[in-house]
């Protein structure tokens, strides 16, 4: 039953998380800047925001920086927007995930693949019983 409880919790801090950073008005954070997940610990006093960046390296680091600076007022407005019982204190990290996903499905669509018709097996013509 905790464990409902907990996800319910991530996905609210998640959800807020994500509309606040949207309404951000930090030149350091990009446009294309998303909260992919959230995990808040059982005593509601820590959470980590895992956050994906469209851009390279250096964006990224920009953009954790700007939330990192604007960490209290996130705090503050989550913690308007989701009732708990304690808001808890964020903590930012870069999440690749996208990125290394979206790779794979390159070198995946790169592989020379046989096709289903390749790898059928060949039936064998009738009347050729040995």
């Amino acid at each position: 039953m905790a464990r409902h409880r907990s996800d319910r919790i991530n996905e609210e801090v998640m959800r807020a998380t994500a509309e606040i950073i949207r309404d951000l008005k930090d030149p350091r954070i990009p446009l294309m800047t998303s909260v992919v997940r959230a995990e808040v610990t059982p005593d509601l006093k820590y959470a980590k925001i895992y956050i994906s960046v469209m851009g390279d390296a250096q964006q990224t680091k920009d953009c954790l920086k700007g939330l990192k600076s604007a960490a209290g007022f996130i705090r503050r407005e989550v913690g308007r927007r989701v009732t708990l019982r304690a808001v808890p204190e964020f903590h930012f990290v870069a999440d690749d995930s996208i990125t290394r996903g979206a790779r794979i499905a390159q070198v995946l669509k790169g592989l020379d693949l046989p096709s289903e018709e390749e790898t059928a097996e060949p039936e064998a013509p009738e009347g050729d019983e040995a």
